[in-house]
């Protein structure tokens, strides 16, 4: 309950400091000049909402009692009357609160909290004076701290409105405080334009003081304008916000800064600590990629080209909410186990290279856990991340513990069957790889003089003897049955810079799978390829599941390699580069080129929170050089270099939607009589099945959003702040793109539509899938190892290795897996990367409070809302159909990465508004 009074009177404490009046306008010595009376006021009873934050996002829930003081008041010698309005500023505790609000400003402070000068509250008119046209006067007055409850503090203050004030646009805030503060919102009370006299200012920003930086921030009122539309006294005030936003390119960024601008990736290396922790620049010809946000640092000594690291990276200061006390933000969660716990697991096992030395080893990892050493970090451990670290009962130690996986706990051997490799590909965390093979034969599209032949071992004669009781290849083909996973070329030129490295090996690959008529996919054969290397020719080889012994084992090492690779593959492509790396441009040019009374800010706003800063965390300890994604998976070194390959290559906006990529890859045809006017090639496909009710979901959403704020057609070319949004996304944050003829135009309602529907899907459910159910699939590693230590004992064996092989095959397993330490750093990370915090904010659960009470926009949301509780239910009953062999069975973890809701923890469902994890 809301402890705060707001109709109780705390004049006889402190008395509220009179508002007054500045600017040009006619109307400021009059006001200032006369005496006011306080007669015939009158009590009206309203209803007001308490707002509870989660993360900045408001919940409302009606309470009564709140009485609002309406004052209708003559001023002598004017027939002119002013109204009471009073006002609620409520501002965030933060963490560290107290301990970082210490020695002299903290007293400082207090004493501006005692004369009732904390924050400078400024009215701004909407409209220009309509005789003179210039702006009119505005309203000033201090607001006084009143009162606590939980983490907000409330400060409040008083506005006599002259009655030709008109609307109130804006709000000018300036803090008197020497330390920044977190403003959450401004609730005004007794305006008699507005629904029940009330008006919210929602802010959710961090106000400098200042002494920092003197000017004023200015906050719009909930009304979206487009910019044709902009009330002439806030043109000049929308104007100005972007240009701070923008900056100006120039010096080092510091914390408290709010610009947004780009720059490529040159911050991955640490040629000055090592030579050998360069790393190329990510951005422009040599290696194309999207940007990221500028932080202005010096560059390298060794390398020009290279910008130095810190100890933190810059991002702007709204999009740092892991300060905001009791929000437990994930990225914080991030950062303790990266920068204390990983170092711990790193010390208490000796031997990085160390493997299991059998497969109850693995075992330990979920019922007894590593011992960590003792120290006082590893205790506060225990609080951040309890599902990891815990307390040995009889020594007072911690102990790092895995959860058990559902997906062991529901069959523990599911990981060691060729229907569970294959279901994967369609229900698993990657699902969205798997191709229809169109042509045949298969064939490699690299120059065969560098990379050896291009045909594919896979011949028609080794598939038939597969599925000789079935079909022909040709019939096959026709009878669209022919699925792959197709990691050759993008992995085949890696392969001997890969195998310089230590402790590692690559392939290139080609999985082929055959579409049984229970509509699940059966592996046929899988082919590793290595180039010619010192003098010797290429080396390829086709595997495929067998009856004998050895067959048996040489399918699993050859299954263990391909597992590797596609782990490689979804977390430096389908999870990193096309969710949070390709997303930071929106973001930016977001916040540069749209105003934040902008309709398209606010609808994209809750789907860009939090990215950048997590995208900074990644950049700091995860993507860098010598970082989680090097050490641990099999590109090594060479990981960002290849999804800068796969950007160039593979990476279209236009087929980041959904149904345009299931079409691309040949997963399903428009079919405008089907359900979402699609027919899958594969019925029973989980991730798209789902998927495309949830971008259904989304893109009636966004079409119910845009029909009403662009009436007419010609608004969407006319709109110079959405053009040069969209303009800056295609020339400057992907700018290493800007030519290639399959960004979508942007002339049409239907146009936008399209482009705001794909970034919203990217932010919500497709990182869904690929991020939450990393955990369920990954924690146990052998079901999906991220690296592979060994080659293949086909190829140029040692007499060692081949005893070794023939006489123990499951410790030749073993040894390809990942080392103890890689294992065990992969699986607290993803842990951590699969976890819901307590107040993560679900996608269509909550509106914003800038359209709560605008009946349109509150009536669509209220329809998106219902049809994803639907989505919900129909999914339900999809994992309980036992006809959908991918979603059910004995055993069978149910899809349910794309429901869309969860409840805090590791729950492998929930689809959050935005990438912010």
């Amino acid at each position: 309950m809301l402890k705060h009074n707001f109709h109780k009177s705390h004049s006889t404490v402190f008395p509220v400091p009179k508002p007054f009046l500045s600017g040009t306008g006619g109307n400021a010595a009059a006001a200032l000049s006369l005496p006011i009376s306080h007669n015939n006021t009158t009590t009206i009873p309203t209803k007001k909402s308490k707002r509870i934050s989660r993360r900045g996002v408001i919940l409302r829930r009606q309470y009564s009692g709140f009485s609002a003081r309406v004052k209708a008041v003559l001023i002598a010698g004017s027939e002119k009357s002013t109204t009471t309005v009073k006002a609620v500023v409520t501002v965030l505790q933060t963490v560290g609160g107290a301990l970082t609000h210490l020695g002299l400003n903290r007293g400082l402070d207090d004493i501006a909290d005692v004369l009732g000068k904390t924050l400078l509250v400024e009215l701004v008119t909407a409209e220009l004076d309509p005789k003179s046209g210039l702006e009119k006067a505005s309203i000033k007055s201090y607001a006084r701290k009143t009162g606590k409850d939980d983490n907000e503090t409330y400060y409040e203050t008083s506005f006599e409105i002259p009655e030709d004030f008109g609307e109130v646009g804006a709000v000018l805030i300036e803090n008197e405080h020497h330390k920044e503060m977190f403003l959450k919102n401004i609730v005004f009370d007794g305006f008699s334009t507005t629904t029940n006299g009330s008006l919210e200012v929602t802010c959710n920003t961090w106000i400098h003081p200042k002494f920092d930086n003197p000017e004023k921030r200015v906050f719009f009122t909930n009304k979206s304008y487009l910019p044709s539309q902009t009330p002439t006294a806030l043109e000049r005030y929308r104007e100005k916000e972007l240009e701070i936003l923008r900056g100006d390119g120039q010096g080092q960024r510091k914390t408290a800064d709010r610009i947004y601008d780009y720059d490529v990736y040159n911050d991955l290396g640490d040629p000055d600590s090592d030579v050998g922790l360069a790393r190329p620049v990510l951005g422009g010809h040599d290696h194309p990629y999207p940007r990221r946000c500028r932080t202005g640092r010096p560059r390298t000594q060794k390398d020009p080209l290279s910008e130095s690291r810190s100890s933190s990276v810059y991002v702007p200061r709204d999009e740092a909410f892991s300060e905001v006390k009791q929000m437990t933000f994930s990225a914080k969660t991030v950062y303790s186990v990266l920068h204390a716990l990983v170092p711990s697991v790193q010390t208490s096992i000796i031997d990085n290279d160390l493997g299991f030395p059998h497969f109850t080893a693995i075992d330990t990892l979920f019922n007894e856990g590593y011992e960590l050493p003792d120290s006082s970090t590893i205790v506060s451990l225990r609080n951040i991340v309890p599902r990891l670290v815990k307390a040995i009962s009889d020594t007072g130690n911690s102990a790092l513990r895995f959860e058990t996986p559902e997906f062991i706990d529901r069959d523990k051997f599911a990981w060691f069957r060729d229907t569970e490799f294959g279901r994967q590909t369609l229900a698993g965390v990657n699902p969205c790889c798997i191709k229809l093979v169109t042509e045949w034969p298969l064939k490699s599209n690299l120059d065969p003089e560098v990379y050896g032949p291009a045909e594919s071992a896979i011949t028609t004669e080794l598939v038939e003897q597969e599925i000789g009781g079935f079909t022909t290849v040709d019939e096959a083909l026709k009878q669209k049955k022919l699925f792959i996973l197709d990691y050759h070329d993008v992995f085949l030129p890696y392969v001997n810079k890969v195998r310089q490295l230590k402790g590692t090996t690559l392939y290139g690959s080609r999985t082929l799978f055959y579409l049984t008529p229970a509509d699940t996919l059966r592996p046929l054969a899988i082919e590793l390829t290595r180039p010619p290397i010192d003098g010797k020719p290429q080396w390829k080889q086709v595997f495929k599941p067998t009856w004998d012994a050895t067959g048996v084992w040489l399918w699993r090492l050859a299954k263990s390699h391909v597992l590797a690779h596609d782990s490689g593959y979804h977390q430096l492509v389908s999870h990193w580069l096309r969710t949070h790396c390709c997303t930071e441009p929106y973001i930016i040019a977001t916040n540069r080129q749209l105003s934040a009374m902008h309709p398209i800010y606010r609808l994209l706003h809750p789907h860009l929170r939090y990215t950048m800063e997590i995208n900074a965390l990644a950049r700091e300890a995860l993507i860098n050089a010598n970082g989680i994604i090097e050490s641990s998976f099999s590109p090594g070194k060479y990981s960002m270099e290849l999804s800068s390959v796969a950007y160039d290559q593979l990476w279209q906006f236009n087929l980041e939607a959904l149904p345009a990529d299931l079409i691309h890859r040949g997963m399903a045809v428009e079919d405008p009589t089907a359900p979402h006017g699609l027919k899958l090639t594969i019925e029973d496909y989980p991730y798209a099945n789902d998927g495309l009710l949830l971008w259904d979901a989304i893109k009636q959403w966004v079409t119910d959003y845009i029909a009403y704020y662009y009436q007419e057609p010609s608004l969407v070319e006319s709109d110079s702040e959405l053009q040069a949004w969209w303009t800056e996304i295609r020339t400057v944050g992907h700018g290493d793109k800007k030519d290639e003829p399959w960004w979508p135009e942007l002339k049409t309602p239907d146009d936008l539509i399209g482009i705001l529907a794909i970034i919203i899907w990217v932010a919500s459910g497709h990182h869904a899938a690929v991020n939450f159910g990393q955990f369920d699939f990954g924690a146990y590693f052998p079901n999906r190892p991220t690296i592979a230590r060994t080659q293949m004992p086909t190829e140029e064996p040692k007499d060692e290795e081949r005893k070794q092989f023939m006489e123990r095959p499951d410790e030749f397993l073993l040894k390809c897996f990942p080392s103890q330490v890689q294992a065990t750093v992969v699986m607290a990370i993803i842990d951590v990367l699969s976890n819901h915090s307590p107040d993560e904010e679900y996608i269509g659960e909550l509106i914003q409070p800038y359209w709560a009470d605008d009946k349109v926009i509150n009536a669509a949301f209220e329809r998106f809302n219902g049809r994803l509780k639907e989505i919900e239910g129909i999914i339900d009953g999809r994992n309980a159909d036992t006809n959908l062999k991918n979603r059910a069975g004995a055993g069978v973890v149910p899809y349910e990465l794309l429901k869309p809701y969860s409840e805090a923890g590791v729950t492998g469902k929930g689809v959050p508004n935005s990438i912010s994890i």
